[in-house]
């Protein structure tokens, strides 16, 4: 595998829960599309996994993936082995609770298998263009639900 595929993402919720977005922007080579998408009843951690899926989902061929995204949710528990040991521990966290959102992060773990992926925590609405285009895509899909 040679040059990365760039995947930012972001979700969005207005009220947590509430209405929500989520949006992903893949670039490659030059190359750049953009997905969005609405759920009326969710929460933001829900649309930050789903943002991260989606463009997983949306390659039609193995690649090296480095996802952007600000969410320290998606990132710590990708990066810090969190996910890894709630697997191990039959979706359940340290203290024994069930894991939240065990049926997108099994889906997630399904969409990065045959992907090499990375994922780089970014600041949210720090002044980079293109999280802020994510914000934008994921906050629109909010807003053009709202009728």
């Amino acid at each position: 595998m040679d040059e990365a595929v760039i995947l930012y993402t972001d979700g969005a919720c207005s009220g947590n829960p509430g209405p929500g977005g989520w949006a992903a922007i893949l670039s490659f080579k030059g190359h750049v599309k953009e997905l969005s998408g609405y759920q009326a009843a969710t929460t933001n951690n829900r649309m930050e996994l789903t943002a991260v899926i989606r463009g997983l989902q949306a390659l039609k061929r193995p690649c090296r993936v480095d996802v952007h995204a600000d969410s320290a949710y998606v990132v710590n528990a990708v990066r810090q082995g969190w996910l890894a040991s709630w697997q191990a521990r039959g979706w359940a966290k340290a203290d024994g609770k069930p894991v939240e959102n065990i049926d997108l992060w099994q889906e997630l773990l399904a969409a990065m298998q045959p992907h090499t992926v990375s994922f780089i925590k970014v600041r949210g609405h720090a002044g980079d263009d293109i999280n802020n285009r994510c914000d934008a895509l994921a906050r629109g899909q909010i807003a053009q639900h709202r009728g």
